[in-house]
C-alpha cells in the first residue's frame, strides 16, 4: 500500500492526477495540500474541496502558500486553466471546510505520526514542502520518498515550458525549490523530458468519456479547455501528460528510467527556474553542486504504458 500526501494547485492537469490515485488500488491518500500556482490560494483550495468531494475522498484538505518564499505570486495562466481553474466548467462549491492547520504543518504533522511510510507526491510549487522543511528539516529522513513533477533538464529535447529553460512549478518559486532539491530525502524528479513525451490524445479523451463512466465524463469535460490550449500552443490534438506521470512513477517506476545527480535551480536572471543537474560519476572544479543530495531525474518513459496504466486504472481493470 502507497501512503500519499498529495500536494497540488489544482488546475486541469491537477485534478486528472488526483483522480488517477484516487481510483488507484494500491494507493491509501492521507491528504490533500494546496500550494498556489495554475490558480489564487484560495481557488486552488476551493477546487481541492470540490474534487475531493466529486471523487469520495473522506481526506484533510489544507490550505497552504499563497505566494513565493521570496517576491509575489505571478498572475495564474488562466489561458491554460480556465478562469475557475477547471477549464471553466461549472462548480458546486463545497460544504467542507478545510483543516484547520496550514498545509506545511499537515505534511510535518502526518510525516510524524507515519515515519518511512509517507510518499509525497508534489505537482505544483515546491514552497510547502519547503516551509516543512524549514520547520522540522528532520522530515527528510522521516518520509519514505518525494516524487515532484518538475523542471526540465534538456533530455529528448525538453528543456522549458513558461521561458526557454524553465519550467512552470519549478520558475514559480525558484528558492522553495532549490531548498527541496538540497533536502536529503529520497526524491524522483519527473520533469518535461519525460512528460512531455507522453500524450493523451483526443482519440483516448473519447474512449474514457463513452467506457469511463462518471469519472470519464467528468474528465473529457475540464480537458476541453487544456486540450484548447494545447492545440495552439503546441499543435497537438491532445495534450502533455504532466502531473499524472509523477503519480504513474510512485506506482510504477518500472515504466521509468533515470539519471542521478546534485541538482541545483538558477534563482533570478534570465534564466530564473533552469534546474541544472549535476550527474554522479562526474567530477568538476569546486562549485555550488558540492555536498549536495543525489536525487533521481526520470529522463525516459514508456508513454504507451503510462497511458495504459491511466485508463486501467480509472475504468478499474
Amino acid at each position: 500500500m502507497l501512503d500519499v500526501i498529495f500536494d497540488t494547485d489544482p488546475g486541469i492537469d491537477d485534478a486528472m492526477a488526483l483522480l488517477f490515485l484516487a481510483r488507484a488500488r494500491r494507493v491509501r491518500l492521507l491528504a490533500i495540500t494546496t500550494v498556489f500556482g495554475n490558480a489564487t490560494i484560495g481557488t486552488a483550495t476551493r477546487n481541492a474541496l470540490v474534487l475531493a468531494d466529486r471523487f469520495g475522498l473522506a481526506v484533510p484538505v489544507a490550505e497552504g502558500a499563497a505566494g513565493p518564499l521570496v517576491g509575489e505570486a505571478d498572475p495564474p495562466p488562466t489561458f491554460v486553466h480556465g478562469e475557475n481553474g477547471l477549464g471553466n466548467i461549472d462548480i458546486t462549491p463545497s460544504l467542507r471546510r478545510v483543516d484547520p492547520r496550514p498545509a506545511h504543518r499537515l505534511i510535518i504533522d502526518l510525516v510524524r505520526a507515519n515515519p518511512h511510510q509517507i510518499t509525497l507526491i508534489a505537482v505544483g510549487r515546491m514552497t510547502n514542502l519547503a516551509l516543512a522543511l524549514r520547520d522540522a528539516p528532520e522530515i527528510a529522513g522521516l518520509v519514505k520518498q518525494v516524487v515532484i513533477m518538475g523542471g526540465a533538464f534538456g533530455r529528448n529535447g525538453h528543456t522549458g515550458n513558461v521561458t526557454p529553460v524553465a519550467e512552470a512549478n519549478i520558475w514559480g518559486d525558484p528558492v522553495a525549490a532549490d531548498v527541496v532539491f538540497g533536502a536529503a530525502w529520497p526524491m524522483t524528479v519527473a520533469g518535461l523530458d519525460v512528460t512531455q513525451q507522453t500524450i493523451m490524445t483526443e482519440a483516448f479523451l473519447a474512449d474514457l468519456a463513452a467506457n469511463g463512466g462518471e469519472d470519464g465524463r467528468f474528465m473529457r469535460a475540464i480537458s476541453r479547455f487544456y486540450q484548447d490550449f494545447h492545440r495552439t500552443s503546441a499543435g497537438l490534438e491532445g495534450f502533455y501528460v504532466h502531473d499524472s506521470s509523477a503519480v504513474a512513477a510512485a506506482l510504477r517506476p518500472d515504466l521509468f528510467t533515470g539519471v542521478t545527480g546534485a541538482i541545483r535551480v538558477v534563482p533570478n536572471g534570465i534564466a530564473i527556474g533552469q534546474t541544472i543537474l549535476k550527474p554522479d560519476g562526474r567530477t568538476y572544479p569546486p562549485g555550488p553542486w558540492d555536498n549536495r543530495p543525489s536525487h533521481t531525474v526520470l529522463t525516459g518513459v514508456q508513454s504507451a504504458e503510462v497511458i495504459a496504466l491511466y485508463r486501467d486504472t480509472l475504468l478499474g481493470a
